[in-house]
């Protein structure tokens, strides 16, 4: 993880049980199946927070209630909460919240990543970084950050 944590002690909080996917009436294997808000969250919750050992969930970063779907227009938008105010992980967290949505959505999705209004110090700058494709893009040319992104994607062991 990252030496010198800016938030050495951060709330840890119980995870929600995983809800089973129940289909509706018959299920035509070849239809194209919505995407909706619990989906999203099953795809984010165990995402490893860069500083600690711990989910976003578990450190309430992202929660189910922050994710908005609208599978008609082809749009899926994240609010997270950094566990401080001047966190200087929010941007490799809103960039991981991305990448794993890149991998497990189709193309068509628009995704848009958001820090929660008043929860962060640079939150316009931050907003700004994460939803420009350019320094997205540009972002994930660096070995370092992509080598970051990997470690916090990656499935944990619990």
């Amino acid at each position: 993880m990252v030496d010198g944590l800016i938030n050495a002690n951060p709330t840890v909080y119980e995870k929600k049980e995983r809800r089973a996917r129940i289909p509706h009436g018959d299920v035509d294997e070849y239809a194209v199946e919505p995407i909706d808000q619990q989906e999203i969250f099953d795809h984010v919750r165990d995402i490893k927070d860069p500083e600690h050992p711990y989910s976003l969930e578990e450190l309430k970063v992202i929660t189910e209630d922050a994710i908005e779907v609208d599978d008609k227009q082809s749009h899926v938008r994240i609010t997270f909460t950094p566990t401080v105010e001047h966190c200087s992980m929010a941007t490799v967290i809103g960039l991981c919240l991305r990448v794993k949505l890149m991998r497990c959505l189709p193309p068509r999705y628009k995704v848009d990543i958001r820090v929660a209004p008043g929860t962060h110090a640079t939150e316009a700058a931050v907003n700004k970084q994460l939803n420009d494709k350019e320094r997205v893009a540009a972002a994930l040319e660096n070995p370092n950050l992509v080598e970051m992104v990997d470690e916090c994607l990656a499935p944990s062991n619990q």
